[in-house]
């Protein structure tokens, strides 16, 4: 049975990243999201390490590893796109209630399908029903570019906020004890604390980044927001609320009104942190969803296709997420609703919380191939609706990082 060795390894990993490059241009025209086309090569690798005898042991902590840290690069990034402002508020209010709204409903909805099907505890469907429930900002934001701008910045609020509601919900019902009133004290007290750790640490790391001579700045920050993030884990903190504070806090500076403050940290010194940051976490999160779709597709067995109970639930799922999404913007949002009410892709934050899940709260009878094509398929109806969503080739550019330059470079 073969084995990869040094060198083939590197050259394994190198190769992907050309190739995760080569699908950001190729999504440019063809409007399919390259994280889509990172999921079939892992796939299709897959297939081919099979034939030829090759064994890749991947632990489920690697790709979990990559999760996590791609979730902190996700929320960072979308803290650092989200605008604060009167003129905002509306926008705001509207794609908050859309996540809130769908994510709620979704998850009801899904709870009573695996509870009806399963026949296993509620509190235990609840638990596969939220990660089901959260749409992917992973795959959503770096596939808005043919939209128009409204559509875009509803697009990148509501999949930010799906992915903080969805999080936030998941570590509440995987706690101990969770329908009492104690444990919702509980919850809201640690909910309180957080965003005052948050105002507090955001201040901290945005001085260290702001004063600091070096001109090694971003992985000392990213180091930080990592440790941050795992300890307020491990002290059953919501600790993604203090890499979004943090987002926006540099994102919309303007806003703070404290004198000393702005005399300290000026606008315009503010304004290249951000800049800096933006930059290096849309490279970073480019890598990070390299490997990480690359190596789930790995880890996918096709096997699923053949057993048709799979199918059908999924398939009964799939349709029940898009009619939740589709009766809510109509009739709600009241907006149109192509292609909007498509975006349910499911990805990395779903991924993510179903290794998450504790044995203990774990569907003895859940088939993991119902996950894998839930996400396959909903990626595809995403795809097709953004290939019949009607602009010019020349418009599209899925990645930011990949537009052409102006600056000469």
């Amino acid at each position: 049975m073969g084995q990869l060795n040094t060198e083939e390894i590197l050259i394994t990993l190198c190769s992907l990243v050309v190739l995760s490059y080569v699908f950001s241009i190729i999504s440019r025209y063809f409007r399919v999201p390259s994280v889509l086309l990172l999921l079939f090569a892992g796939i299709v690798f897959r297939i081919v390490a099979d034939k030829y005898g090759v064994q890749i042991n991947l632990s489920e902590k690697i790709i979990e590893s990559l999760g996590e840290v791609g979730i902190i690069m996700i929320v960072l990034e979308a803290g650092l796109d989200l605008k604060l402002g009167k003129e905002k508020v509306n926008l705001i209010r509207d794609s908050f209630l859309s996540a809130l709204v769908i994510m709620v409903v979704s998850t009801g909805l899904v709870t009573g399908i695996l509870y009806y099907w399963l026949q296993e505890p509620v509190h235990q469907c609840i638990v596969y029903a939220i990660p089901l429930s959260i749409m992917s900002s992973s795959i959503v934001i770096p596939s808005l570019h043919p939209l128009t701008e409204q559509k875009k910045e509803f697009l990148v609020y509501e999949a930010s906020f799906s992915d903080i509601i969805g999080v936030l919900a998941f570590n509440y019902f995987t706690a101990e004890n969770t329908l009492t009133w104690k444990s919702v004290a509980v919850f809201s007290g640690n909910l309180a604390i957080s965003v005052l750790l948050s105002v507090l640490l955001s201040f901290l790391l945005f001085a260290i980044l702001a004063k600091t001579k070096m001109n090694i700045k971003f992985f000392l920050i990213f180091a930080l927001l990592v440790l941050i993030y795992s300890g307020g884990k491990m002290l059953q903190l919501p600790s993604l609320l203090i890499i979004l504070i943090f987002g926006l806090l540099i994102n919309n500076w303007d806003k703070v009104l404290v004198k000393k403050l702005q005399h300290l940290f000026p606008n315009n010194e503010v304004e290249k942190l951000r800049h800096l940051l933006h930059s290096i976490t849309a490279e970073s999160s480019f890598l990070i969803r390299t490997f990480f779709f690359v190596l789930f597709g790995f880890s996918i067995s096709l096997k699923f296709f053949k057993d048709g109970e799979i199918i059908m639930v999924g398939s009964v799922l799939v349709i029940a997420l898009f009619l939740v999404r589709l009766l809510y913007l109509k009739f709600f949002v009241k907006t149109n609703v192509f292609p909007e009410s498509y975006f349910i892709p499911r990805g990395l934050v779903t991924i993510v919380l179903f290794y998450k899940i504790p044995a203990h709260l774990k569907l003895g009878s859940f088939n993991d191939g119902i996950l894998f094509y839930i996400i396959l398929v909903t990626g595809i109806i995403m795809t097709l609706a953004m290939i019949f969503y009607k602009k010019k080739p020349e418009q599209i550019v899925e990645e930011e990082q990949f537009a052409e330059r102006n600056d000469g470079f």
